[in-house]
Formats: C-alpha cells, sequence, structure tokens
C-alpha cells in the first residue's frame, strides 16, 4: 500500500530520519511512537506529500485515498452548518445531487425526452452510490462525536476549536478512505466521545496509523507499533503494551551484548598494547588492529523512561475533612448542572471526576476549589487545607519573558534552586534547559512548567483540570509517578484513561445533576457501569412489576441461604485464583533471571524461546489477575446485599 525506502529527511543540519524504512499493509491498524521532537507528525506529513523527502522515497498508489487528521485543521473557517461541512466528504455525491436539482429545474420548461432520461440515469447512479443515505450517516457520525440534532443545524463559526475538530473527525471518517492518518485523533474528545471513536476504528476496514499520547486508545485499536528513534522506524508486532514489553527485553540482550563486546573491545586492546612493540607479533597486532576497525559496534542502551526523583512536601497536613459541600445548586441561564447535590472529600482521597463535555465538571471543580461563590448551598474547607488549581487557562498566565527556572523560583522559594532543578530534571528539563525562555516552549513544554510550579506548591489539596492536554506518554508517566508519591488529596479531570487508573481510587461522577461516588478504582467503575448498563438494557416491564410488588418484602430465608452458599463459593474461588496468581509469579521470576544471563544471549534461538514463555505467562498473569478481580467485585456485592 505504502512504502518508505530509505527515507533521509533534513531540518536545517539535523537528520530527523536517516535511511529508515517501512511498509505499510493494507489493514494494518498501527502506532506509531515515539519521544516528543523525533518527527512523528512529520512522518505523516511526508506521507501525504506536504513534505519532500532529502533522499530516499515514499511510494503509493496514485488512487489511494488518504483521509488526515492533524491539528492544523482547528484553522478551517466556514459559516456553514456543522451537518453541511461534514456532508463535503461526500464530494461525488454533492455534485451528481448539483446535476439532479439543475435537471430537475430545467424539467419546468422542457418536458423532452431526452431530458427525462438523463434525469433518470442521473438519479440512478445517485441511487448507486448511496447518495439518499449520506444525510444519515453524516447525523449517525456527528451524534457519535457529541453533538445534538440541534447543534447539527449550527453554523461551523459558532464552535470553540475542539469541537471543530470533532467535525473535521466526522468530514474524514464519512470520507471512508483506504487508509487514515489520525495526528493525535482523542485531543479535544470527551470519554464517551473516545469511546465512540474506538468501536468506530476497531470495525474501520482500511488501514490506519494512530500517532496519540493515549495509551488505552492505542491498545484498543492498533496491532502493530511503529517507534521513531534516532532517525530509525522500529516495528513492533502488537499493541502499545506489547511493545513496551518487548522493548525492555530487546534492551536487556542489547545492554548484555553492547557489555560483552564491550569487554572483548577492552582484552584485544591489552593484547594490542603488550605487543605492539614487539617485532616478531606485528603482523598478528596489525590483525587485530583491523579486525577492531570492522567490528559492527553494538550501541549502549540510552535510558529512556525519567523518573520523579524527589519527595513533594508541604509544610501542613491537612485535618480530615479536606472539602464539605452541602445542598450544592448550580445553573447557568440555558442549563442547570447541580440540584441540590452533596458531596465531602477526605485526607487521602485521590479522585478523579469523570464524564462528558457540558456536564459541569470544571464548573464543580471550580466550585470545590472555591474560586466559584455564585452557587446555592454551603462549600466548607476543612482544617489547615491549603490548595493549589491547575487548569489550562495557567499556561496563559505563565510569565513569558522568565526562563523556566526563575519562573519556579519566583514561584516556590521555599525550595532551593538545587530542588527546582530536580524538579525541572523529573519533567524533563535538564540541563541548559532550564534557561529556555517561556515564550520559546510549545505547548506541550508550558503545560510541564505550570505542573511543575502547582506540584511545588506548600499545597495538600491539589485541584487538576486537564492535566495531561499536551503531555507525551513519557510526561503522562512522569505526572503519574508525582501523584503516586504525593501523600495528601487530590481530585482531577482527564479523558487519559490509563492516566486515571493509575492514580484515582475514587471516581466522580454528574448524574442527574447529583455528585455521585463509586469507591474504588477507573478500571473497576467501568466493569460495575458496563454491568448497570448491561442490566437495564436487558430489564423488561415484567421484572420492574414484581420488583415494584416486593420492594418493602423481607428478604426470604431461601434467597438469603442462597446468596449465603453462593458467598461461600466465590470466596473459594478467590483463593483458588489468588493461589494461580502466586504460582504465576513463581514461575515468572527464576525464567527472567534465565533471560537476563549473559550466557543465553549467543543463542538467538534458546533466547526466543524464553521469551515466548515469558509473554505467554504474562498474558496468563494477566487474565488471572482480571479474574481475581471480576470475583473479589461479585464477592463485596454480595456482602453489602446480605449486609442490607
Amino acid at each position: 500500500m505504502i512504502s518508505i525506502n530509505d527515507l533521509t529527511f533534513e531540518i536545517g543540519s539535523r537528520k530527523l530520519y536517516d535511511e529508515a524504512n517501512w511498509h505499510i499493509k493494507p489493514g494494518d491498524k498501527v502506532g506509531l511512537v515515539g519521544a516528543n521532537g523525533t518527527g512523528k507528525s512529520t512522518l505523516l506529513k511526508l506521507i501525504v506529500g506536504e513534505y519532500s523527502p532529502t533522499s530516499g522515497s515514499i511510494s503509493k498508489p496514485k488512487d489511494l485515498k488518504i483521509g488526515y487528521l492533524n491539528q492544523d485543521l482547528l484553522s478551517y473557517e466556514s459559516d456553514k452548518s456543522i451537518l453541511q461541512v461534514a456532508l463535503e466528504a461526500f464530494e461525488k455525491e454533492n455534485k451528481l445531487n448539483q446535476e439532479i436539482e439543475e435537471l430537475i429545474r430545467r424539467l419546468e420548461t422542457d418536458h423532452s425526452e431526452s431530458l427525462i432520461n438523463r434525469l433518470s440515469e442521473k438519479q440512478t447512479e445517485f441511487e448507486a452510490l448511496g447518495g439518499y443515505q449520506i444525510e444519515f450517516k453524516a447525523h449517525e457520525i456527528l451524534a457519535g462525536l457529541g453533538f445534538s440534532d440541534q447543534e447539527q443545524q449550527r453554523p461551523l463559526s459558532s464552535f470553540s476549536g475542539g469541537w471543530r475538530m470533532r467535525v473535521m473527525l466526522a468530514r474524514i471518517l464519512l470520507q471512508q478512505p483506504d487508509i487514515l492518518l489520525l495526528d493525535e485523533p482523542t485531543n479535544h474528545l470527551d470519554l464517551p466521545s473516545i469511546e465512540w471513536v474506538e468501536n468506530y476504528l476497531q470495525s474501520f476496514a482500511g488501514a490506519i496509523v494512530i500517532v496519540s499520547h493515549d495509551r488505552y486508545f492505542l491498545d484498543r485499536i492498533i496491532t502493530k507499533t511503529v517507534e521513531v528513534h534516532a532517525g530509525k522506524l522500529t516495528l513492533y508486532a502488537g499493541t502499545y503494551s506489547f511493545y513496551e514489553e518487548e522493548k525492555k527485553l530487546r534492551q536487556e540482550i542489547q545492554k548484555s551484548e553492547y557489555k560483552n563486546q564491550q569487554a572483548k573491545i577492552k582484552q584485544e586492546e591489552r593484547l594490542i598494547e603488550r605487543f605492539r612493540a614487539k617485532a616478531s607479533k606485528a603482523k598478528m597486532v596489525q590483525s587485530r588492529i583491523k579486525a577492531l576497525e570492522r567490528m559492527d559496534k553494538v550501541e549502549d542502551v540510552e535510558a529512556e523512561n525519567p523518573t520523579v526523583n524527589f519527595q513533594f512536601k508541604f509544610s501542613r497536613p491537612s485535618g480530615r475533612n479536606v472539602v464539605e459541600l452541602e445542598g450544592i445548586s448550580k445553573s447557568y441561564p440555558a442549563v442547570s448542572i447541580l440540584e441540590d447535590t452533596s458531596a465531602r472529600i477526605e485526607n487521602g482521597d485521590k479522585i478523579a471526576l469523570i464524564g462528558a463535555n457540558g456536564k459541569g465538571k470544571s464548573t464543580l471543580l471550580r466550585i470545590v476549589a472555591g474560586s466559584d461563590d455564585d452557587f446555592g448551598g454551603e462549600h466548607k474547607f476543612g482544617h489547615q487545607v491549603s490548595t493549589t488549581f491547575f487548569a489550562q487557562h495557567q499556561l496563559e498566565a505563565l510569565t513569558l519573558e522568565n526562563s523556566i527556572l526563575d519562573e519556579l523560583v519566583a514561584y516556590a522559594p521555599q525550595h532551593s534552586e538545587m530542588e527546582l532543578r530536580t524538579i525541572l530534571g523529573s519533567f524533563l528539563f535538564t540541563g541548559d534547559d532550564v534557561f529556555k525562555k517561556i515564550r520559546v516552549l510549545s505547548g506541550g513544554e508550558k503545560s510541564r512548567v505550570a505542573l511543575a510550579k502547582a506540584l511545588t506548591a506548600d499545597a495538600n489539596f491539589l485541584i487538576l483540570d486537564e492535566p495531561t492536554n499536551h503531555l507525551d506518554i513519557t510526561s503522562v508517566n512522569i505526572l503519574i509517578q508525582a501523584l503516586e508519591q504525593f501523600t495528601g488529596t487530590f481530585i482531577v479531570v482527564s479523558h487519559d484513561r490509563y492516566f486515571l487508573e493509575q492514580v484515582a481510587n475514587k471516581i466522580w461522577y454528574i448524574e442527574n445533576k447529583e455528585i455521585k461516588e463509586y469507591p474504588g478504582t477507573y478500571k473497576e467503575y467501568q466493569r460495575w457501569y458496563a454491568k448497570r448498563q448491561s442490566a437495564e438494557t436487558k430489564a423488561t416491564p415484567r421484572v420492574e412489576k414484581k420488583k415494584s410488588v416486593k420492594k418493602d418484602t423481607p428478604r426470604s430465608h431461601s434467597e438469603t441461604d442462597e446468596k449465603k452458599k453462593l458467598l461461600k463459593r466465590k470466596t473459594t474461588q478467590l483463593k483458588t485464583a489468588e493461589a494461580e496468581v502466586d504460582a504465576l509469579h513463581k514461575k515468572i521470576e527464576p525464567l527472567e533471571k534465565e533471560m537476563a544471563d549473559p550466557s543465553n544471549y549467543t543463542d538467538n534461538k534458546r533466547i526466543a524461546e524464553l521469551q515466548k514463555q515469558h509473554l505467554e505467562l504474562l498474558e496468563e498473569l494477566k487474565n488471572q489477575e482480571e479474574s481475581w478481580e471480576t470475583l473479589a467485585m461479585e464477592i463485596m456485592e454480595l456482602e453489602e446485599e446480605l449486609a442490607s
């Protein structure tokens, strides 16, 4: 489909790609990954022809239909309704429709048989192309991306950038291209829209290449991963999670090969040095020198996963209650957000506030932070609560003429310069980077500076609104590490599900204008919510009637006994699952030790066999852990039912 051969692309004196190769086949679902600045977005522009290679080639069929989504589409302007903009995808159908309308207009005065036949031919062609269904298709895709019927009639110019990007995505999906090139497609999408796009792309028949920092999104769509690193393109035959594990294994092997080669080189150099002065050994010495020069050098493995190596601290811990909300009501002229709802945040809570855009998440955050006082009800901070509030608008509050280091020194004088440089190092600002002016930074870099500021504040309660926007996967991992070691309390809004799963121990969501809470992780919440939706879908009028009759009737002894028996059975199954998980860990440990043994590195067959066994055991472990989690959730629900 698309063949990239010996691609070299230079920007100034820098080689972004150096004789890189990659073949994209029909139906491939590929995640294009790599650190910021390695050229992922540039490669997509090279494929579509916006840039030309310095040398090498990119070959593709002339009739290949490419759908390309990139952030530049935000600049697209139109006063047409978003439905009309989406319908622009059907270029051939629209042209035919215009011809049909013109023929119908002419028929008002010209009733000739030739004109009638021509109209009939055009209408038949239009029908064969599915022209009568295009508006329905556009409605369906726009609805999936979060647009109501009323909003679909509004002009594109009345929407903000994020919503415009959704319209551009809808238009590209409606074109049904042979290959989709998607550059950060989940930017500006809320969780329901992301899930809809995932479901759509899973059934998409063509090829897909995705650049994204959303690991969950990648894992649900892609079957291959291509890493951009050091000017090369390296293929991994699996999802992003597979890529991470496989890359670790490859790096372990490479590191051992590097150590072995370095030891051999030193040994050779000692021999050369020892016999260099002896005339009788001159031929041998020259032979060894040439052998060293010809040797294919193994590169050392670069450290690519920075860790947070400092402790976030605050001078005073808060009391048990951090925030209490009582009878909160909040509305705007056109919409009611919250009605007489209450909630409490306690010390140590790590809360993820989730839901669709427009449901009031940011409004609720401002109420929690105390920065919005235009509401009904009561808001109370607890004892010794100190807060810091991170939101995207704070990127604009950075002092553009300050250096990165000066910005933090001015904001957090309680930290020494060495501490601040350590913090900035964890946020990928190392060496002289800390002296860069804020005004020259990219959106992602500014976001990291603002986050570093928020986390250096003397605050025991963090309020974070979309902190993962503009961050790549490495930066998201840094933020996860920072929040994992933060001993205070926080509430966060994010559409990055991997991030939420790693950091949250409670889930808040707004339903029926009330704040609802789920006491568990994001993955547990997803399972619970899916089960609830399934139960609601399966419910019939007869079942509802039966429920209402027995609503106030005490539970029968037989029903209670059955539930107790089930609880006992599930508890036994849980213990078995725990034992199986432990057994798998015991199998994996010696296998990993054997894989790390340098004596195995020269035996490619043995290494491949060990890697295969390791991946199979990891997959089995993942399945067993999921079974354990499911059983644990079922036991909790049974215990709650028996206690009620």
